[in-house]
């Protein structure tokens, strides 16, 4: 018989219907798509050989779950994920405020409607996108939000005592009976409210306002909690800690493949942004490298972490950034150049915590610092690293030549270069063939890349060298200047650079 067919508690029986507990229906999906080898938490990357199969070790334990981890890490994600291991629709007693099951009721209500209906109570099908609940602890949560109390209209409504068991109003917990129940951020939790979770996650028992009412809730609960809250705002009470059975650790993507894989993912570009915009696989690497450099930075709080938020947001005002300027410039298609990545640093400011000599420093220059040290990391993976090349000896002894040489002798002559923001994708690449000795370098380690392609490269090698103190890079209002370096100092002595002034050998 068809579940749309099945509407009375006779029916439920004769189908021969059989319950079983939500972490009982999660352990038996589980293992029916481990053995199709199906991944019961797609889209989660960078998980696949640490905190899937803890999770998927807890779940068959039939275990509640703390995941433990820095801001950013997919922790809400994954218990929201686990919707997905329970039944598509379980019977409920309808009208039953606690999800109460046919065969097994609990509540006052669906004990009592049974009792005088018999096999005609009616029943309703609940499908599992309705059996998930989420709480965030903030310090104003109170017992009577999670637990419940007592309601004074119903008891005036319906004309009972106080004494009655029927004037509770029940509380988000005992409504998420036969479901999943998540706190995010635990520790937030006041103490007290936590001691209140005791009894439900070991025995099942509920007080209400001195009401002791013996509730076997089932329920699979899930928490989340950032270990920089255990010192900072709270701490997670011992007893209840000890209660929950699996505490998982999760963490950054350990892989800048990893990284680059769910900014692809999570990144929201348009249609009509992808038709206008394209970006390199090199722009991409820089993007993410800016948060590993941030995550190793002195500057930047590291209990707080660098979520993937970070790279994202970054992605996705870098492409904006080239957008915009093909609109100005009227434009119908373009690339991201690293100029356009000063347009990420409000992606960058607005993620990471600073310590107390970042916050001195000032949260822009740290953001163009950790640009520019991703500039640098990234750029011995593309070009010869300018601190060992002149170091390295041919067959003969003799010293080999040094691939930058003719770029910075061009700056040495006294030639500089202002690459404004703004400007058209043609122009720019005239302005980068002016550099002596910057075509010909990029053609030697790339042959094959297109006019764009080879452009991108030249504008690349010119952070690059800029990041070595080879040359002098300045982002002035509007431009980026690039000139020789002995110059650069020579006038930082007798010129008085406005705040948003940055030297790339300041940092």
């Amino acid at each position: 018989m068809k579940i749309e067919n099945i509407k009375t508690l006779g029916e439920l029986k004769k189908s021969g219907y059989v319950s079983r507990s939500v972490k009982e229906e999660i352990r038996a999906n589980l293992i029916t798509k481990i053995k199709a080898k199906e991944n019961p938490f797609p889209g989660i990357l960078g998980y696949e050989d640490t905190v899937i199969p803890d999770t998927e070790r807890a779940l068959l334990s039939r275990h509640n779950i703390l995941f433990l981890g820095l801001r950013g890490q997919a922790k809400t994600r994954m218990a929201r994920q686990m919707v997905d291991l329970l039944d598509e629709y379980i019977p409920v007693v309808k009208g039953s405020e606690i999800n109460d099951d046919p065969l097994n009721p609990i509540s006052r209500y669906a004990v009592d409607l049974i009792a005088a209906e018999g096999d005609q109570t009616a029943i309703e099908w609940l499908h599992r996108s309705k059996r998930y609940a989420e709480k965030l602890a903030t310090p104003d949560v109170s017992v009577a939000d999670l637990i419940g109390d007592i309601d004074p209209i119903k008891a005036a409504t319906l004309k009972l005592s106080f004494a009655d068991e029927r004037v509770l109003h029940y509380g988000i917990i005992p409504r998420s009976n036969r479901s999943i129940f998540v706190i995010n951020e635990l520790p937030d939790l006041q103490a007290r409210i936590q001691v209140s979770l005791f009894n439900i996650l070991e025995e099942g028992d509920l007080q209400i306002r001195g009401f002791k009412l013996r509730l076997p809730l089932d329920v699979m609960f899930v928490f989340t909690a950032n270990p920089e809250d255990y010192t900072n705002r709270g701490s997670i009470v011992t007893p209840l800690k000890d209660r929950i059975e699996s505490q998982i650790l999760t963490h950054y993507p350990k892989s800048l493949e990893t990284s680059l894989a769910i900014t692809s993912q999570e990144a929201a570009i348009i249609e009509e942004q992808h038709q206008k915009v394209t970006i390199s696989d090199l722009i991409k690497r820089l993007i993410e490298q800016v948060a590993f450099e941030a995550r190793e930075n002195e500057m930047v709080d590291k209990k707080s972490g660098v979520s993937a938020r970070l790279t994202i947001a970054a992605y996705e005002n870098a492409i904006s950034a080239a957008e915009r300027r093909a609109l100005m410039n009227n434009e119908t298609s373009t690339i991201v150049w690293l100029s356009d990545l000063n347009g990420i640093i409000p992606s960058i400011t607005g993620k990471i915590e600073l310590v107390y000599e970042g916050e001195q420093e000032g949260p822009y220059q740290v953001a163009y610092n950790l640009l520019n040290k991703a500039i640098r990391t990234q750029f011995v993976q593309y070009f010869p690293n300018p601190e060992t090349v002149k170091k390295k000896k041919t067959k003969e002894g003799q010293g080999e030549e040094n691939p930058y040489k003719a770029i910075t002798r061009w700056f040495d002559a006294g030639n500089n270069l202002n690459i404004f923001l703004e400007t058209k994708d043609a122009d720019k690449i005239q302005l980068l063939y002016k550099v002596d000795g910057l075509y010909a370098l990029v053609k030697k380690y790339y042959n094959v890349a297109d006019e764009k392609e080879n452009a991108l490269l030249m504008e690349f090698v010119l952070h690059g060298l800029a990041g070595y103190s080879l040359i002098s890079k300045k982002i002035l209002e509007g431009k980026i200047e690039f000139k020789d370096l002995m110059g650069s100092m020579l006038n930082m002595g007798s010129q008085h650079f406005g705040e948003d002034d940055f030297n790339e050998e300041d940092f």
